[in-house]
């Protein structure tokens, strides 16, 4: 998992060269749902998804839609190394939205250093001189980084229960349907050439198709928990892809901002230790907050 989902960046990268970011993204949502719609009908898994259609819609816009445009438009412009390591500022963002979706626990001391650690390390990935990138693809990554923050959140709090494959399966498909009119219009008057198409391939049926069934595997084996670690992984995978193939620029700061962000949205996403917490009055349950 850790490299289905470090070397998206490497593809996007290669795809966006002759292909709009709405006409990449038809694509690669268009070719995941025609794979795994059937899997999920097979399953009796789209019938109660679709029940909750509102925020099946919601959630297709948030954690796939916006954000997949968003990297695409931004890898126009900035490296597939820069962009990779800037998504690993995602739990950060998290922490920020967190008391707007119930989280009541409150942000420590501890938790505003690793704010300020992991903000200083994405200041070191993108460097002090905007020139060279300028503002519009920074801004672009930033909502990257917020939609998969809220993804999630929107993603337990209103579909929580559902089949999974389900989930997956018709949010691709609505955002294949919302964009397939865009990309009519920008479709390329040629055919693109073998690099591109082979990348959008691997972007669809390996980064995307495949990648969610095997993380549905992956989350039943050792549990959802466990599983984000691989989010901490994926920059370095992205960051060494987009060295090794594409040769980009890999600088020292690069280097020491990715470490710094690791370190500072450990910090920021650092619970308080049960024995730390207020004695709750007698005959109170103390349990921690979802």
């Amino acid at each position: 998992m850790c490299v289905i989902w470090g070397i998206p960046y490497l593809f996007i990268r290669i795809a966006v060269g002759e292909l709009t970011p709405v006409t990449l993204v038809f694509l690669r949502t268009g070719v995941a749902a025609l794979l795994l719609l059937p899997i999920a009908a097979r399953r009796g898994a789209l019938r109660p998804v679709l029940q909750r259609w509102r925020p099946l819609v919601l959630f297709a816009g948030i954690e796939i839609a916006i954000p997949w445009v968003a990297l695409s438009s931004a890898e126009q412009r900035i490296s597939s190394s820069v962009s990779g390591l800037l998504i690993s500022a995602v739990p950060l963002v998290g922490v920020v939205i967190a008391p707007f979706f119930g989280n009541r626990e409150g942000i420590r001391t501890l938790n505003l250093a690793g704010l300020l650690l992991g903000l200083i390390g994405v200041a070191a990935i993108v460097g002090l001189d905007l020139r060279a990138t300028g503002w519009v693809p920074l801004a672009e990554m930033g909502v990257v980084a917020v939609c998969y923050a809220v993804g999630p959140a929107i993603l337990s709090r209103h579909l929580s229960g559902l089949p999974s494959v389900g989930v997956i399966a018709s949010a691709l498909a609505v955002c294949a349907l919302a964009y397939a009119p865009i990309a009519a219009m920008h479709w390329p008057r040629s055919m693109p050439s073998s690099a591109a198409v082979s990348s959008v391939a691997v972007l669809a049926v390996v980064c995307t198709a495949l990648a969610f069934l095997i993380f549905f595997a992956l989350i039943a084996e050792i549990g959802p928990v466990r599983a984000t670690v691989i989010t901490y992984i994926n920059p370095a995978v992205a960051a060494v892809a987009g060295v090794l193939v594409l040769h980009e620029l890999f600088t020292a700061g690069m280097g020491i901002g990715f470490v710094l962000v690791l370190i500072g949205s450990s910090l920021a996403t650092r619970r308080p230790r049960p024995a730390l917490l207020e004695p709750a009055p007698p005959n109170v349950t103390v349990r921690e907050a979802p």
